[in-house]
């Protein structure tokens, strides 16, 4: 009977807590727990016999359960009741509340935030707890209060959000600034703080409890940033991706396989690929490769490479770029979102609806179908290849891949590559004679490397020079040949030698062979100041000029001992092996 009578007297304390403001809060602490899990247990077989049970956390990292909130004289009462029943352990005591940390029983309680004893400036007028804050527009001039609910009303409310619509409010209280934890729909003390402080940031009545007018101008700040995308279910059945893409800014523009093109259709310089096709692991990472040489990809940013995907961020001074794509029964499938830098805010909340949208369904591009659209050595599937601004010739001089090319192959270059693909460092330059020596980022190991000649040259001997003269179009370089028209330059330069042949600026940086394939020189680009000179007049600079200068920067450099002459087979394919296509990017 007695314990009917206090059940009763229990319930009633729940219908008196809104008199509480000026009233000590206090609990009725029961038991304490090592693991979160043995609390969260003990939590269940209380709640099962009794009101107010709490679970909070403790400094010391342990896990208490608590009876309350309580005003002092309550507490004391149901501490002196429950003890009598043997209901709770004989050493229960009061607690207060800043003994405690984080609540985590109930789920998504919070209790903590209950307000405490206040003492109100003497003459300060009474506040009323429910009042509406004072809003204002952009001139100052208040407004008519919007209706809201009471925290009362606010909390029954939220009591009814799903776990999605709970974490969908700590992401919008995250991007708003105001909560750095966990995404997991609990709302504990940090998530009632970041309420409360975005309450005060927006003029409302800090309660840590969001009402539905709150939560709905939260959620609609956070929107507003992709407020003009026009974010609509895009269902293609012949890619087989379904997802959500910005058709305010992109528009289905071709089909290229394996993509699906969406270029800009209004003022942002946005596009979109869907990525579909048929194939492996090994066509995944071919396509790995491939996209890494498109413009839309910029070479700075992460990338990751996985068994079952990949992901390439290109972090460009115009735009970023950021493709995703997984590999499912036997089925390359993704997309890249490409977006003007300098809005990233909306980049990533775009991004992020995108990830989140993206689904398989059946279909699938046919990468060996005809296709519309322009076609060239540049574009891959309509998208152009990203170039150097700039290509010359150079040839390897070492075993660890140390090149030697014309100063102009490297001038105002934001990075230097040796055949588009290794980075490469200037170690060493001759700007009198325009000579450049790079040393690869990566260790290289050449097939073959040049042996220099000690011997001059017979005027109007046969020479010949290997370069890229088509600037990397063909994959391998042209031998062009010529004859040695002068041991020196036109100004009686030492170090310059005077050539009768006709080649080309990409040639410039290649090696000058002799007949038996040793090096005599290095093309030169010439300084004609105004002067235009004959097509077939061309300049080389001197072997020991660059063997000069490889010495002084400590690379050891080969002689030639050969003095027989070789079939021209023989030597287009010693000069191709030691040349090598240098690119100036920016």
């Amino acid at each position: 009977m007695l314990r009917q009578v206090f059940a009763v007297f229990v319930i009633g304390l729940l219908l008196v807590r809104g008199a509480w403001a000026q009233e000590e809060v206090v609990w009725v602490q029961i038991e304490a727990r090592p693991t979160l899990a043995e609390a969260q247990d003990r939590a269940r077989t209380y709640a099962a016999e009794l009101p107010d049970v709490n679970g909070f956390v403790l400094p010391s990292g342990w896990y208490a359960l608590a009876l309350g909130p309580y005003t002092r004289g309550d507490a004391d009462q149901v501490l002196r009741v429950y003890r009598a029943e043997g209901t709770i352990p004989n050493d229960s005591f009061i607690a207060f509340t800043n003994s405690f940390r984080q609540q985590f029983w109930p789920i998504g309680a919070n209790l903590l935030s209950l307000p405490q004893a206040t003492t109100p400036p003497e003459g300060a007028p009474a506040q009323d707890p429910d009042a509406q804050p004072v809003v204002t527009d952009q001139a100052g001039i208040p407004q008519p209060p919007l209706p809201d609910e009471s925290p009362n009303e606010a909390r029954s409310s939220e009591a009814q959000l799903s776990r999605e619509g709970r974490e969908a409010l700590q992401v919008a209280l995250k991007w708003a600034g105001f909560y750095d934890g966990p995404i997991d729909g609990a709302f504990g003390r940090g998530t009632r703080a970041s309420m409360s402080a975005w309450q005060s940031a927006n003029n409302f009545q800090p309660t840590g409890i969001l009402t539905t007018l709150q939560r709905q101008t939260l959620l609609g700040q956070y929107n507003a940033v992709l407020s003009g995308l026009d974010l609509q279910m895009v269902r293609d059945e012949t890619a087989g991706i379904q997802m959500l893409l910005p058709l305010g800014v992109v528009s289905f523009d071709r089909i290229e396989p394996p993509f699906v093109h969406y270029e800009a259709s209004g003022d942002i310089d946005a596009r979109v690929l869907l990525i579909s096709q048929e194939g492996d692991r090994a066509t995944m990472f071919g396509l790995y490769d491939i996209m890494q040489t498109l413009r839309i990809v910029p070479t700075e940013g992460p990338r990751e490479r996985r068994e079952d995907g990949f992901v390439l961020i290109g972090q460009g001074g115009d735009f970023v770029s950021h493709t995703e794509v997984t590999l499912a029964n036997g089925r390359i499938k993704g997309f890249t979102l490409v977006w003007p830098a300098g809005d990233e805010d909306r980049r990533q909340r775009l991004l992020g609806e995108m990830q989140k949208s993206f689904t398989r369904i059946d279909g699938v591009l046919d990468v060996i179908a005809d296709a519309p659209g322009a076609q060239g050595i540049d574009l891959v599937a309509g998208l152009e290849i990203r170039k150097p601004r700039l290509t010359r010739s150079g040839f390897y001089v070492d075993g660890q891949g140390t090149v030697v090319t014309s100063t102009d192959a490297v001038a105002g270059c934001a990075r230097v590559t040796l055949d588009n693909d290794t980075e490469a460092s200037v170690i060493g330059t001759d700007e009198t004679l325009g000579i450049a020596v790079l040393r690869p980022d990566l260790p290289l190991a050449p097939m073959t490397t040049a042996a220099f000649q000690t011997v001059t040259p017979r005027l109007q001997s046969e020479v010949s020079v290997a370069g890229f003269s088509y600037g990397g179009i063909l994959s391998a370089p042209t031998l062009t040949f010529g004859r040695l028209a002068d041991l020196r330059g036109l100004n009686g330069e030492e170090n310059l030698k005077r050539l009768e042949m006709d080649a080309l600026p990409g040639d410039v940086g290649g090696p000058v062979l002799d007949i038996s394939g040793a090096v005599v020189g290095m093309l030169s680009a010439p300084t004609l100041a105004g002067r235009q000179l004959p097509q077939n007049v061309s300049f080389s600079v001197d072997a020991s000029a660059i063997r000069a200068l490889l010495d002084s920067i400590g690379v050891t450099s080969s002689l030639s001992v050969a003095t027989s002459a070789l079939h021209p087979v023989d030597l287009t394919r010693q000069a191709s092996a030691m040349t090598v296509l240098v690119g100036c990017w920016d």
